[in-house]
């Protein structure tokens, strides 16, 4: 992947605003980040190029997110195998996945968050029993890491396991965090290996995303107690919806 040492200043202009609403969508549902950006920035530019110029971004916002409660030690001894199956889905799916196959990322993205959004406007709560987690966990994260490899998003099935495990919204938050912080780390260094981090134009752009991401980010918060999140997480969602079936439509 190569990309410009100077960007058009209308994609730079659309990339700015893309990290600015998702970081506000993150600020008020407490996810999406990757989600929204992946998915409008899909829209311009190839799923792999918009994954690369997440990383930045994502881990900043991810580890703020991880750092956020009392319950790391806690968390990273119970969710452990699913992270790890994640790492090893990442990297399994990108080293056999055929380059031609990786054709239809748009498609598969679209699909994902057409999967997403369903399960979010449905309300769906999995409800994971204590023996299930030593079998399901590692199958979330195997399933979400190989999502991950292909589309750069990193929520499907990830999320709704883990609130399919009943956490109080404190560890759920930080759990989401945990998760999509190694998400981010397994992608990065994925895309390292295939050199798709390897372009200083590449690095500099998604250290640039961080402003308007962070930015969002801080609104969204501000904004989060003002008006109903729940409300607005419709709204998400059915925009989401809208997204990934126009990018599942385009991408056959």
């Amino acid at each position: 992947m190569h990309m410009s040492m100077s960007l058009p200043l209308a994609e730079m202009a659309f990339i700015g605003f893309t990290f600015l609403l998702a970081g506000f969508v993150k600020g008020v549902v407490g996810l999406g980040l990757p989600t929204v950006a992946v998915g409008l920035l899909g829209l311009v530019m190839p799923p792999a190029q918009a994954a690369a110029l997440l990383v930045a971004p994502s881990m900043v916002t991810n580890v703020v997110q991880l750092f956020s409660g009392p319950r790391f030690g806690q968390l990273l001894r119970r969710l452990w195998p699913m992270l790890v199956a994640i790492c090893a889905g990442t990297w399994l799916c990108a080293a056999l996945v055929p380059a031609h196959m990786m054709t239809h990322a748009t498609a598969a993205l679209g699909v994902a968050l057409v999967l997403y959004a369903l399960v979010g406007l449905a309300a769906a709560r999995l409800h994971v029993p204590p023996r299930a987690e030593r079998w399901l966990g590692p199958l979330a994260g195997l399933v979400t890491g190989a999502i991950t490899a292909v589309t750069g998003v990193f929520v499907i099935p990830a999320v709704p396991y883990l609130q399919g495990l009943g956490l109080d919204k404190e560890s759920m938050v930080q759990a989401l965090g945990l998760s999509f912080t190694v998400s981010t780390v397994a992608l990065a260094v994925s895309l390292a290996m295939g050199g798709a981090l390897l372009h200083l134009p590449v690095l500099g752009a998604s250290v640039l995303a961080l402003l308007p991401a962070l930015g969002g980010m801080f609104i969204g918060q501000w904004l989060r107690h003002r008006i109903s999140a729940e409300r607005f997480r419709r709204l998400f969602f059915c925009g989401l919806l809208v997204l990934g079936g126009e990018l599942a439509l385009r991408g056959l």
